[in-house]
């Protein structure tokens, strides 16, 4: 299947591998990759840029096909070395970057000297204009829908992609509720040229995550999500669980007045407990309301031979019964 996206990207199929923190190691990116998709390395789950550098040689080992980094960049006092990350992606001949966050336009040029391809994450119609306006190669338009941080706006990706489309002219993946061949073809009638998938890819079987973190992704129904810290404005999508409910709970109690510091029990450093150890309540952490549509933790060439499959079923047999 082509699309400007697989062109862009040199891929063989329009579907990328979101970053996700303690899952984007080199284990999936490389699987993603060699079932013809873009597999990311998570930067920050690297400690160091060094770190990072370890992790694409790793990538690089398992893979000879593109893959890519992830990298966020957060409203942080102490900031990453994101200087030295940049180095470690362009010294490894890494040549595609998923920017998430804050505006990447300051590390741009550097990285599109090194033939780097940039793709934004934005939650909105405005930020994919600005990401196209500071010169990114394309963005991932991520509806309300998704796992992690939706945004403030609440929009679902049914009215999303078809804004984005009238509006953007560089090419974009839909994100958010990607879960199968029906959420690609739809995606594309929306206007998207490709997905981008996270929380379906926790499930499978090279995402290097405890076994309790699939299992709680395949018994999650589309009702099990919350949306924690939207009092701080910094709203993220996160799987139900004993944490939320107290997170939630001091939320409603704290109301305007609540601030960062009092939820850190429930948010800080909860990745590496519940990714490693399977500490199912140990935090909140990301999930998408498309755990509703995972039933099974196949390989990552299963599923994505299972998405192409279908999506040229639906294109090929279901879609032209309609016609005249």
């Amino acid at each position: 299947m082509k699309t400007r996206i697989t062109e862009l990207f040199g891929i063989e199929r329009p579907i990328i591998q979101g970053g996700m923190h303690y899952v984007g190691f080199a284990e999936l990116a490389a699987a993603v990759s060699n079932a013809g998709g873009l597999g990311l390395i998570t930067g920050l789950t690297q400690r160091t840029p060094a770190d990072l550098a370890n992790e694409i040689r790793r990538c690089r080992e398992m893979t000879d096909k593109p893959f890519g980094v992830n990298l966020t960049f957060l409203p942080t006092v102490s900031s990453p070395d994101y200087p030295g990350y940049i180095k470690a992606i362009i010294d490894g001949g890494v040549k595609a970057v998923e920017t998430a966050g804050n505006n990447p336009q300051k590390w741009l040029p550097a990285l599109h000297e090194a033939g780097v391809k940039v793709i934004h994450k934005c939650t909105s119609v405005r930020h994919s204009l600005k990401a196209e306006a500071i010169g990114c190669d394309a963005v991932s338009v991520d509806g309300f829908e998704c796992g992690g941080h939706p945004g403030e706006d609440d929009v679902p990706n049914f009215i999303l992609l078809p804004r984005a489309a009238e509006s953007l002219k560089i090419p974009f993946v839909a994100s958010g509720g990607m879960a199968d061949g029906r959420s690609l073809v739809a995606a594309m009638a929306l206007g998207a040229e490709g997905m981008n998938m996270g929380t379906r890819f926790i499930a499978t079987q090279e995402a290097p995550v405890h076994e309790n973190v699939k299992q709680a992704i395949v018994a999650a129904t589309e009702l099990d999500t919350r949306l924690v810290m939207r009092p701080l404005r910094n709203t993220e999508r996160v799987l139900n669980n004993a944490a939320v409910e107290r997170l939630l709970k001091k939320e409603k109690e704290l109301g305007g007045n609540i601030k960062f510091e009092d939820i850190i029990e429930e948010v800080a450093g909860v990745y590496p407990k519940i990714m490693k150890t399977g500490d199912m309540e140990a935090g909140a952490w990301s999930c998408g309301m498309v755990a509703g549509l995972i039933h099974d933790i196949p390989t990552v060439k299963q599923l994505m031979d299972r998405i192409m499959q279908e999506a040229e079923d639906i294109i090929r047999k279901r879609l032209p019964g309609f016609a005249g």
